[in-house]
């Protein structure tokens, strides 16, 4: 889920750029013989490269979410269990985003991109041959920390070579891939389950990510703007620990994971409650998952809340459109369900967007690793919220998952709260300054 299945403004964990020795031929170890350095690679080229890795990437890493009740009757294990295999992804994730964000200053965005997309696939074509649950998550697990290369990577790459005013509809190119890449993951799965079974349906997102990998290493231009910068991780600590100590970027990240981790809780589970409760097959509960459209129009939507209500009132708006939507699934009709789901979309991609578009802003310097902090406040909350979701489910039902995500947004809108008093604070101390 995501801010790379979130249709949220990207992210990325890039390292700061250090100063480089000049570009020569030596250094320039992602470019072939022969290319032209001075010849601006073709847009096009670039985004529909990075638009069909991040289909591909977010396609494998949410592959099992609409798989979980099938894993759990195959297998004879309990939600939280199967559960495992999606937040043991995310978690690999958000552990791996900063270290591959240092190597791929070093080796290259486009090298560090291939080789990451080009394991999770291959762990992807082992996934349908893993005899029992424990071999499943840890397989998945490498998954999520190979797939973590990729937002990594993508929007440092696209920063150094897109032109400035190109940037902006390249990196949404990128988003719009991540989220329809974990929608139709998981609709495909849903719908190949059906028909063959989990493992066939595994089998069909790893091909399909694959041939989305082969045409993005054959789109994807050489880099002409990158000069590998020595590892310097002592850098990266004392910016990390910088933005660590800002209370801003601090309730940021802990709007990011709350968010996030309710988001994942109840996507997590809800394909449980729709087959337990509902009796639908594996085909419709993957394509509850077309709802994510709609949170592309409220992400896409969130500039505008926040320009008219402020960002503390886009959040609160936030917050309370997916309380609304939880409350409403506890409905025992099948559209009030439905129906609370959109809210929950709908709330969670425009409270997301808000707070992922406000790191950026609020960070003077070191962008890059305040938004990949960020990223992994997002992860551990995706991780976090799966497994606690399937936990309460197990134990409770569905009302002990949504009695989870509601105490959840709680600690989102109380956050907001402490946000909006220290503003009051810090104009009220402005204010009796300027008059003395």
């Amino acid at each position: 889920m995501p801010p790379a299945d979130t249709g949220a403004p990207a992210t990325t964990g890039a390292a700061p750029r250090t100063a480089a020795a000049p570009r020569t031929a030596a250094a320039a170890t992602d470019t072939p013989a022969g290319t032209a350095v001075g010849t601006a690679p073709s847009a096009r080229r670039i985004n529909l490269a990075l638009f069909v890795l991040g289909l591909a990437t977010f396609a494998l890493l949410y592959a099992t979410q609409a798989l979980l009740p099938a894993l759990s009757a195959d297998f004879g294990v309990t939600p939280a269990r199967a559960a495992w295999t999606v937040s043991g992804a995310t978690l690999a994730l958000a552990v791996s985003v900063l270290p591959l964000s240092i190597l791929s200053e070093r080796f290259g965005r486009r090298r560090v991109m291939t080789v990451s997309v080009l394991v999770a696939v291959a762990v992807g074509l082992l996934l349908p041959l893993t005899p029992n649950m424990d071999t499943l998550i840890v397989l998945r697990v490498l998954q999520g920390a190979a797939i973590a290369g990729v937002p990594a990577s993508a929007m440092a790459y696209l920063a150094e070579e897109s032109r400035p005013r190109a940037l902006v509809g390249a990196v949404g190119l990128f988003v719009a891939g991540n989220s329809i890449g974990g929608m139709s993951g998981r609709v495909l799965t849903g719908w190949a389950a059906d028909l063959w079974g989990w493992r066939t349906a595994l089998l069909t997102v790893a091909l399909m990510a694959l041939a989305c990998a082969l045409l993005y290493r054959l789109l994807l231009p050489a880099p002409r703007n990158f000069s590998p910068a020595p590892l310097r991780p002592r850098v990266l600590l004392a910016t990390v620990r910088g933005h660590l100590a800002t209370p801003l970027l601090r309730r940021l990240y802990v709007l990011g994971m709350v968010f996030m981790s309710v988001f994942g809780a109840v996507y997590t589970v809800v394909g449980y409650r729709l087959i337990d409760d509902f009796g639908l097959s594996q085909t419709l509960v993957g394509a509850v998952f077309v709802i994510y459209l709609v949170g592309t129009v409220s992400s896409a939507g969130a500039g505008r809340i926040v320009a008219r209500l402020g960002r503390r009132g886009a959040l609160h708006l936030a917050i309370g459109t997916t309380l609304l939507g939880l409350l409403l699934t506890l409905n025992a009709s099948l559209g009030a369900v439905v129906a609370g789901l959109v809210l929950v979309t709908a709330g969670f991609f425009a409270g997301h967007a808000t707070a992922s578009g406000s790191v950026s802003g609020t960070a003077t310097s070191g962008r890059a690793q305040a938004s990949a902090l960020y990223q992994v406040a997002c992860y551990v909350g995706s991780s976090a919220g799966s497994t606690l979701a399937a936990l309460a489910y197990h134990l409770v039902g569905w009302g002990g998952a949504v009695a989870l995500c509601s105490a959840a947004l709680c600690v989102a809108a109380g956050v907001t709260l402490l946000g909006s008093r220290a503003a009051v604070r810090e104009t009220t101390s402005v204010r009796e300054t300027a008059t003395g």
